[in-house]
């Protein structure tokens, strides 16, 4: 099966063309034209999992691999060893990053995981999914860091309840001057926009970046296997691990 073949299933189930301006989602590395053995999906690339991808094969990421212009290739940091690599092995990769953030994977982690009661998408930014709620701030935050998988996280308490609830997966604090609710979802929560958002009355739960869009790996792979024809590739999720550890008292967690 071509590249070309997959990109254009991928590109109907979610259009390249939704990503934002600064995006770099596409093919970024191999051929329209190369015809693939296997198709790996992943959040993310490292070294532990390209050395296990088999040669001529296709990797679909939810993270671009390559985001500012490269001026040198010296194999001297994350990027540039990842793709020599890829080139040696002529593995092709594809990123799927805000354009389905914006068309799946927010909906999919409030809906599917974490079993918000969605209110229908209103037109006020493509990325925020919004759900009511109508629950004690403390309850509320124990159920969403339970169902994520979160022991400990930061919150924002601004209120004792939580009657609306935004919410984007990954990064989304640049968004909050446009939240409509009492409550947003996001991860990488800094001190400063802890600040913000108490300022705007706005209480936040931190759900994190990697385990709030570890999902894509799943939900990609279950959109592909419907439009894949039968015997015709099959997706293989692969094993990129979240890169932080956790210190609590002086011993490290995962």
């Amino acid at each position: 099966m071509k590249i070309l073949d997959i990109y254009n299933i991928l590109d109907e189930i979610s259009p390249f063309s939704l990503q934002e301006k600064w995006d770099n989602s596409g093919l970024l590395v191999g051929n329209f034209e190369d015809k693939i053995k296997k198709i790996y999906v992943s959040i993310d690339l490292d070294e532990d999992f390209l050395n296990e991808v088999e040669e001529n094969s296709l990797i679909i990421t939810h993270h671009p691999l390559i985001f500012a212009p490269l001026k040198k290739i010296n194999y001297d940091n994350y990027c540039t060893k990842l793709l020599k690599i890829l080139i040696q092995k002529n593995i092709a990769l594809i990123s799927m990053h805000t354009n389905i953030d914006k068309t799946h994977l927010n909906m999919y982690v409030a809906k599917d995981i974490l079993k918000l009661d969605i209110i229908e998408k209103e037109d006020i930014n493509d990325f925020i999914i919004y759900a009511n709620v109508n629950k004690d701030f403390d309850e509320f935050a124990k159920e969403i860091t339970s169902k994520l998988g979160i022991e400990f996280t930061n919150v924002v308490k601004c209120n004792e309840r939580v009657e609306k609830v935004g919410i984007v997966t990954g990064a989304g604090m640049s968004l909050l001057s446009e939240v409509k609710a009492d409550c947003f979802l996001t991860g990488d929560i800094k001190y400063h926009d802890a600040m913000d958002a108490k300022s705007r009355n706005i209480s936040l739960i931190d759900i994190r970046h990697y385990e709030s869009e570890k999902y894509f790996n799943e939900l990609l792979v279950g959109v592909l296997e419907k439009n894949l024809k039968k015997n015709e590739l099959k997706a293989i999720i692969s094993a990129s691990k979240n890169p932080f550890k956790f210190c609590i008292q002086g011993e490290t967690v995962e």
